[in-house]
């Protein structure tokens, strides 16, 4: 599939474009953090937080990784896809071990979380996370930097990323790992008319498993995606994320032309702060895991406000 980037830093994409390399790519190293752990801190340990996140009277079933130090620690939101059987806690681990706190959680209705499964309930959920980061007797508790908040999130997570980063102007920066647009017809089977139909959407919804998820069907979940085209189209917004770093990567899984398309209209909005890379493999990433988090942390360690910090 075609490539596409643009350059918000020079040595960001010279190491990303060649990320298969095992150890070494154009010069620079793979991050420390993916291949080995931090010193300990006796004082402030690294942890695991179980938790349940409130989310309009729902307690989610949540874990936030907990970086080694006194902090106060970046946070990264991470996001999971539907049905969400690929969960990057590998990733979790790794971006952890580079300082950050990370919070992951299960929506609504998915993996034994209370309530009812929804796309709408998914981005509600999203917002409760980030409300319960900003309070600020939870970031104490989780030695979290609340104004440093970034959202990183694979399929379906990488939309509810794109959305809530959108309409949150104090998300500092979001990542999209092959995120599914909902919002886009070219994203779903076609149907007569060349339209994503009711049966069309259902039928792949049902296709990627609906037993990890309680209160909805694939036909109730397929109308509320037709409902909201309008306003679930990722490109048509790309220009409230255009201000922002974003990290946009994509695999062989047929979601590249339209993360393509959203590249695109940020890059027509003016954005310069973005990274994209493409990846020659599976919806998953199941052979370039080092990869993503390779391409992740270098990401991550790029921000304009890691940069300040050092």
């Amino acid at each position: 599939m075609r490539r596409l980037t643009f350059a918000f830093c020079a040595s960001l994409l010279l190491t990303i474009l060649a990320m298969a390399l095992p150890s070494r790519t154009c010069g620079q190293e793979i991050p420390a953090a993916v291949t080995s752990d931090p010193a300990p801190d006796k004082a402030n340990p690294a942890a695991m937080e179980a938790m349940q996140l409130p989310s309009h009277g729902a307690l989610l079933n949540a874990i936030v990784y907990i970086a080694s130090g006194v902090g106060p620690h970046p946070v990264a939101v991470l996001l999971h896809g539907y049905p969400g059987n690929e969960k990057n806690l590998d990733l979790a681990q790794a971006i952890r071990r580079a300082g950050w706190d990370v919070l992951y959680f299960d929506y609504r209705g998915s993996w034994g979380s209370p309530g009812s499964f929804s796309f709408t309930h998914c981005i509600e959920d999203t917002e409760a996370a980030v409300a319960y980061l900003r309070d600020p007797a939870n970031a104490r508790k989780l030695r979290a930097d609340s104004a440093h908040i970034v959202l990183i999130g694979h399929s379906m997570g990488g939309f509810m990323a794109s959305f809530v980063g959108a309409e949150d102007p104090s998300i500092e920066a979001v990542g999209m790992i092959s995120a599914a647009n909902l919002g886009a017809a070219d994203s779903w089977p076609l149907g007569d008319g060349h339209a994503a139909t009711v049966d069309a959407v259902a039928a792949a919804l049902a296709d990627s498993g609906m037993a990890p998820l309680a209160g909805c069907t694939p036909e109730g979940l397929a109308r509320e995606v037709i409902a909201n085209q309008t306003h679930w189209n990722f490109v048509d917004f790309a220009p409230k994320r255009a201000a922002r770093p974003i990290l946009v990567v994509t695999s062989d899984d047929g979601l590249a032309p339209t993360n393509n398309a959203f590249l695109g209209a940020l890059k027509k909005s003016g954005a310069v702060n973005v990274a994209a890379i493409h990846m020659p493999t599976d919806h998953g990433y199941s052979d370039h895991r080092i990869a993503l988090e390779t391409a992740v942390l270098t990401w991550l360690a790029s921000l304009p406000s890691r940069q300040m910090s050092r």
